[in-house]
């Protein structure tokens, strides 16, 4: 699996400083898991995590590759709450087979079965996550979800990390915006693709760019597209692509 880091946050003012940041409801830790990510002021994507109640601490499990600017980031944004944030030597297992004792259920969508937090080495069960991420559309940290990246043209909302009860975080306000004041032009879609298309390509649709080709599985992929552009006589490279359906 990706590399991840699992930090601890600790201090009285922990929960109340992740809820003013942070896209989810923090108090959903006492249901277990909570999908969250952190969007700098324009409501674009910095980071995306899971967090987990911990003692009297919370433990925040982000990949690897973005660990440094988001500790970065949450420190900054610390000032003077009592607030605590360090590494730890934790690892995570997860799986979609019979879960072990203590997992927790992955909060995005059932078929991502569990993860199991602890003193080992981060490693998976050998499911075939591309292959599960392109049947339901989930995006994946550094794939899917990138520095340009509105969460709502993400599918967050359908993966349980975006609260719009919860009160104001950092993006807020255009989240919000483009969840009740606009319908979204661009999103993530499933495509059927006939043909070699290596991820990354641009997708085209009456000579026009229509988006990209993200993760590829077999003939399935998860596109991000332009969606009044996704018509019929899309392709990617010498391949077609359709709309699945």
């Amino acid at each position: 699996m990706n590399a991840r880091r699992i930090l601890r946050l600790t201090g009285k003012d922990t929960e109340d400083f992740l809820q003013g940041l942070v896209t989810n409801d923090v108090r959903k830790l006492d249901q277990g898991l909570v999908y969250a990510a952190l969007l700098t002021p324009q409501g674009k994507y910095i980071a995306d995590f899971f967090l987990l109640r911990d003692g009297d601490g919370v433990l925040l499990d982000v990949a690897e590759p973005l660990a440094d600017d988001l500790l970065r980031r949450l420190s900054m944004y610390k000032l003077r709450a009592d607030v605590r944030i360090e590494p730890t030597p934790l690892g995570v297992r997860r799986g979609t087979g019979p879960a072990p004792e203590a997992a927790l259920a992955d909060p995005r969508h059932p078929s991502l079965g569990w993860r199991h937090y602890g003193d080992f080495e981060s490693s998976d069960d050998g499911t075939d996550w591309d292959a599960l991420r392109v049947a339901q559309v989930i995006p994946e940290t550094g794939i899917e979800l990138t520095p340009d990246s509105f969460i709502l043209e993400t599918g967050f909302e359908a993966l349980n990390g975006v609260d719009f009860r919860k009160g104001c975080y950092v993006g807020q306000e255009v989240t919000a915006r483009m969840k009740h004041k606009t319908e979204l032009r661009k999103g993530l879609r499933q495509v059927v693709v006939e043909g070699e298309a290596e991820p990354g390509t641009e997708i085209l649709a009456g000579g026009k760019s229509a988006g990209t080709l993200l993760t590829r599985s077999g003939d399935r992929a998860i596109a991000y597209l332009r969606l009044d552009r996704a018509t019929e006589g899309m392709t990617a490279g010498t391949a077609t692509v359709r709309l699945e359906q």
